[in-house]
């Protein structure tokens, strides 16, 4: 991982915030985020050696306050009872979308999310502090004010980014995950301090199955969907161009990037084609180039690509190279992971069991991608605006 090493202040110490909760059981059973990721990811950063003590923070539960900031008092209510009771109404399934296949009841219903949320606000307030910071369990996007969706019960980016505004910061969200960041995007329509960037599948073809379009900028977002097969060289002609382009035309205090790992490959409910190599490609100039940076975690539904990718991904972020052979202690956590969904005979197969990085994933560039990219950047009112 040398050719990734960012331009790092050495002052600006990353930390990592996990919880023991996260190693307990959560979406029930037969649910794609039914898996081991916080966890698994700091296992096997650990069989690296690659994180301190004073790296690590344990997160936080969100106070009432801070959820009502975006939440309904109504919906958290009502979450809250939910879990008291050991179950969800029919009243409040129709209601909330607690409860359903997509979003189900488990044990810790309300207060697992609740953490992962009140950890993003902490991030975000050890990035007021000058710190660099990493909440795995966030990223949860696509929750809306008084309803659950899509594996989504509490908005924490949305929370983590007022946090930063409170403090007058102008916040640039920059989402990476394979899914369009709706929720974050329809809370700051009319906050014109706050820009928020999706490169996601196109969602004529993957959820939320509405808006993100390449001509769709509700209070300045910029969205530009990508067909099915995006490959490398494909989706770094469109970073590469795009990136320097947002951040010169409107110039943030502070970075939140959304690092869902679904864009990978592997992953079952991905239909992306990218490289765990390029994705810390982007992750490093993203850093290089933030001048504050909260990083938050997202999709991702392949554990074990999941767990690898982060691990490069906190590489980056505390400057450390890790050597590309996987540590035999690391290796044997991933073989011991218990999934159902791997494909044994896949090329890949034995490799993510020995290796951190991916082979590459190069190939021709659509001109589909070119002429989206070019609409974009020719219509779009941040380029255009006086």
């Amino acid at each position: 991982m040398d050719a990734l090493q960012p331009r790092i202040d050495p002052q600006r110490e990353a930390l990592f915030i996990g919880a023991a909760r996260y190693r307990r059981a959560s979406y029930g059973q037969n649910h794609p985020l039914a898996i081991p990721r916080v966890s698994l990811t700091l296992d096997l950063i650990n069989s690296y050696g690659a994180i301190a003590p004073a790296e690590y923070r344990s997160g936080r539960p969100a106070s009432h306050r801070e959820l009502w900031g975006f939440h309904t008092r109504d919906y958290i209510q009502s979450f809250e009872r939910a879990q008291f009771r050991g179950g969800v109404t029919d009243a409040e399934r129709r209601r909330y979308q607690l409860g359903t296949l997509e979003n189900p009841y488990f044990p810790g219903f309300f207060d697992t999310p609740n953490l992962a949320t009140g950890s993003s606000i902490q991030g975000a307030e050890e990035v007021l502090r000058g710190r660099l910071a990493f909440s795995p369990a966030g990223g949860m996007h696509h929750a809306a004010p008084g309803q659950a969706r899509g594996f989504c019960y509490l908005n924490d980016p949305v929370l983590a980014i007022q946090r930063l505004r409170r403090e007058g910061l102008r916040v640039l969200y920059w989402d990476l995950d394979a899914h369009h960041g709706d929720g974050v995007e329809s809370a700051f329509v009319k906050d014109p301090e706050v820009l928020t960037v999706s490169i996601h599948m196109d969602t004529a073809y993957a959820y939320p199955f509405q808006g993100g379009g390449v001509d769709d900028h509700p209070g300045g977002a910029v969205n530009l969907p990508l067909p099915a097969e995006v490959n490398d060289s494909e989706y770094r002609a469109v970073f590469t161009l795009l990136w320097p382009e947002v951040l010169e035309a409107f110039r943030p205090d502070v970075v939140v990037l959304q690092a869902g790992t679904d864009i990978l490959a592997p992953d079952p409910l991905s239909k992306f084609r990218v490289s765990n190599g390029f994705f810390w490609e982007m992750a490093a100039q993203i850093l290089a180039d933030s001048p504050r940076l909260l990083v938050l975690g997202g999709g991702g539904y392949h554990p074990i690509a999941l767990a690898r990718c982060w691990t490069g991904l906190w590489a980056i972020l505390t400057g450390r190279s890790l050597p590309d052979t996987l540590p035999a202690a690391g290796s044997a956590l991933l073989r011991a992971v218990d999934w159902e969904l791997d494909d044994e005979e896949a090329p890949d197969y034995e490799r993510q069991f020995l290796v951190l990085r991916d082979a590459a994933r190069e190939g021709p560039i659509r001109p589909e991608i070119q002429q989206r990219l070019k609409r974009l950047l020719a219509d779009h009112p941040l380029w255009h605006s006086p």
